[in-house]
This record gives structure tokens, sequence and C-alpha cells, in this order.
């Protein structure tokens, strides 16, 4: 098991510093992320915990998931790996297609 973890169904309320805390009374906590919404500035219901070791990351998560805060029963499930996507291309035409109408070129 890695020691990052996702932990999902959280409050709209709920801040890094209580997860850290919360998370914290299973081992070290290296990091906390809480992503934002990038329209609306405002936290998205899930964050990424990452602990030292792998051992306190397994604790934490079998003490954790389904563990009640406010009102929102937790998920917690080891993280996975970002997957790797084709870089945004602002200029509306599609890079990975040679014969793309958009791109001026004429094959």
């Amino acid at each position: 098991m890695n020691n990052k973890l996702f932990v999902g169904n959280l409050a709209q309320t709920t801040s890094e510093k209580q997860l850290e805390s919360l998370f914290g009374a299973h081992g070290l906590v290296l990091d906390v992320k809480i992503p934002l919404d990038r329209e609306t500035g405002q936290h998205r219901p899930f964050a990424f915990v990452t602990m030292t070791t792998s051992e306190a990351a397994h604790t934490a998560l079998q003490a954790l998931n389904g563990h009640l805060v406010g009102e929102k029963v937790l998920t917690v499930s080891e993280a996975k790996p970002r997957e790797e996507r084709p870089a945004f291309n602002r200029s509306g035409t599609d890079s990975r297609r040679s014969n793309d109408r958009r791109s001026g070129h004429k094959f």
C-alpha cells in the first residue's frame, strides 16, 4: 500500500487542519490537500492525505473509512496514481491529427 489516501464525501466546511488532526491520531501526516473548484473557488468534496509511512496510511484507512465527520460519512481509500492526459491546446486544433482542417495544413 502506498502512503497517499483519497478521502471522499467531505462536508463543504471541512478544513485541511481538521483532516490533519483527524488523520494525525493514526500516524504522522506529511500533507493534506483539498482541491479547489476552478469555477467557483470553493473546496471540492474530497481530499488527499499523505502519511509518512504505508503502515500509518493503512491504520488511518482502517480507522477512518466510514467515520462520521459533521453530517458526512467519510470514504477513505488508497489514492490511485494520476492518469496522464494530453496537454490542453487553447488554439482549438488537435495536435494529434495531422490532417485537422483547422490547423491550416493541407494534405
